[in-house]
């Protein structure tokens, strides 16, 4: 099925570059706005994916721009030069999906698009810095929690686990829940085993001879 997509960016280069860059690899631009004010009223079809940029000339702040994004029932992505962390944070924190830079190819940005339409947050090396410089979305998991979460994301079953531990399943379950809800509050919400096995990487908490 063809992605639908929309950008939110105060330069008009910008947003006929990316318009021309959809049209090029097949992607359905529905929408394309200087503030995210702006672009809401003018969807006539909802986009999967909104691109946005994290200063805009309007002043508005990223976090409530990622926030109304997302309430209107899209992902989003930061398409940014992303020179002060306090905003990569905020955004990230509001629900946003993935960071994207301005100064990487724009295959890059599309990857990231198609992978983020398809469900799945995107990590990238921007985003794992401005969570290592900031504490408050680092996790603090019990070490029962660790031991549960470990061999989950490592490709055991629930039961698996739950046999190793000698626990009940629903011990293990509710480990696992308290993880995920964990992850959730501060903004790095998890989908699957997959982003399970991402969050404990970032945060040094997956051993390397599990890997």
């Amino acid at each position: 099925m063809t992605i639908t997509v929309a950008i939110v960016d105060d330069h008009e280069a910008i947003r006929l570059g990316f318009a021309g860059a959809c049209q090029q690899r097949g992607l359905q631009l529905v929408g394309s706005a200087p503030t995210v004010d702006v672009l809401i009223p003018q969807l006539s079809t909802k986009p999967q994916v909104i691109v946005l940029d994290l200063s805009l000339a309007d002043g508005s702040e990223p976090a409530a721009n990622v926030k109304s994004l997302i309430d209107h029932g899209c992902e989003v992505v930061i398409f940014s030069i992303a020179d002060r962390k306090s905003q990569v944070r905020a955004a990230l924190g509001a629900g946003a999906a993935a960071l994207i830079t301005k100064s990487q190819q724009m295959d890059d940005l599309f990857a990231c698009i198609e992978l983020v339409a398809d469900g799945t947050i995107v990590n990238t090396t921007e985003t794992i810095a401005a969570i290592d410089s900031d504490q408050e979305f680092k996790v603090k998991l019990t070490e029962r929690e660790l031991e549960v979460v470990r061999l989950y994301a490592s490709g055991l079953s629930l039961k698996q686990v739950a046999f190793q531990l000698e626990v009940s399943n629903s011990t293990a379950k509710e480990h696992i829940d308290r993880v995920r809800v964990k992850y959730s509050e501060v903004g790095r919400p998890i989908r699957g085993k997959s982003e399970l096995l991402i969050r404990l990487i970032e945060d040094d908490q997956y051993p390397g001879d599990l890997l």
